[in-house]
């Protein structure tokens, strides 16, 4: 019996790894001779840095870099260093965890700390940047990360604009004689969970900003911000990428990194999925077990379990996923090669329950499902 266990951490609980773990051991109770293959994945948001670099046995470095609104933040990347490869969540430099909920400001919060992160790798000799862009702060159109990469952003009197989307309402000139020149022999791959474009009622300012702070009003005074910045970006670039699939992830940062960097970009559990092998591991297995903390129609959008999936369906390996909740719509995944899914709570118990026994919860399920397994294949 060869089960690949490949979830996503569950939030506020346990890391990808530690979910891992905890399923493990359940399955080992009643299956001590299986060959159990742990896969931790991630989607591009939070936790990917530590899911590849757990499966390639890559180095954590740590940078200081400006926060959100301007504070230093100490902030962690990964490193490839066989591959020359770069993993940066732009979270640990511009994320939405490291601003407390009555400081949070779309208007001026600035991804400058991600370019310098950029920078770091740069340094460092990267030839590949994976840039992981879910759990932003941000909603400036990744202007302060290019700022940070030596893009000049001006006022009609050339003096340099302040940080925050809201700013750039102000743009007059983009002067790109100091962008760092470095960053046209990197290959950058945006890895992503949403596909949003940068601006109208579907882009950044409107789905995202009001998560970050904005209100009614300054949803549409950023909207408009950002719409402003990708026309001089047009003018300044000779492309136009504002309307692209995925220009408006964390707070428009999608769009500098396509429209500066020519990045690439993929889903963020395809990007994880590739470095972390998850299609040879699934080669002969008989079962694959994946999870998320909610297990809901959203993860039709790219989420990990939804990858993983695709994955496994593609060599007919049944998938079962093991949720922290299962949410409306999660029946949906039926049609997209999940087999069966199974909530943790086995009776009534709260959230902060919930995730303080999530290690006993994940055990116990797993070794449910392996005996549900086991009875089905003796009776085959």
């Amino acid at each position: 019996m060869k089960i690949v266990i490949a979830p996503d951490s569950f939030k506020d609980s346990l890391s990808a790894q530690g979910v891992a773990d905890a399923i493990a051991l359940g399955l080992t109770e009643v299956w001590p001779e299986a060959q159990l293959i742990k896969c931790p994945m991630a989607d591009g948001g939070e936790g990917t840095v530590e899911s590849i670099l757990a499966a390639c046995e890559g180095q954590l470095r740590r940078t200081t870099v400006h926060g959100p609104l301007g504070v230093a933040v100490d902030a962690a990347w990964g490193w490839l260093p066989q591959s020359h490869t770069a993993i940066i969540e732009m979270a640990e430099a511009s994320g939405l965890q490291l601003v407390a909920l009555g400081k949070r400001d779309a208007c001026t919060s600035s991804t400058f700390g991600t370019g310098e992160l950029i920078r770091a790798a740069l340094d460092a000799g990267a030839q590949r940047v994976i840039l992981a862009i879910g759990g932003s702060a941000t909603n400036d159109g990744g202007a302060g990360a290019m700022q940070a990469l030596g893009v000049k952003l001006l006022d009609a009197q050339e003096q340099t604009l302040a940080p925050g989307g809201l700013a750039l309402a102000q743009l007059a000139h983009i002067d790109l004689s100091e962008i760092d020149p470095r960053l046209t022999e990197v290959r950058f791959d945006i890895a992503a969970d949403v596909n949003n474009p940068l601006c109208g009622p579907h882009g950044a300012s409107a789905i995202f900003g009001p998560q970050k702070g904005a209100s009614p009003e300054q949803v549409q005074q950023l909207d408009a911000a950002l719409g402003h910045f990708a026309r001089l970006c047009a003018q300044a670039l000779g492309k136009d990428v504002k309307d692209e699939p995925g220009s408006g992830a964390a707070g428009g940062l999608g769009f500098a990194a396509k429209a500066f960097l020519n990045a690439q970009f993929k889903a963020g559990v395809e990007v994880v999925a590739e470095l972390v092998g998850l299609a040879e591991a699934v080669k002969g297995a008989d079962l694959v077990i994946t999870g998320e903390g909610r297990f809901d129609a959203q993860t039709l959008r790219g989420k990990t379990p939804f990858g993983v999936a695709r994955i496994a369906r593609g060599q007919g390996v049944p998938v079962i996923v093991i949720a922290g909740t299962l949410g409306e719509g999660y029946q949906d995944l039926y049609e997209h090669g999940i087999d069966a899914a199974f909530a943790l709570a086995s009776g009534p118990m709260t959230l902060e329950q919930a995730c303080a026994e999530a290690p006993r919860l994940l055990r116990e399920r797993a070794s449910d499902i392996a005996r549900v397994w086991r009875m089905a294949t003796r009776q085959a």
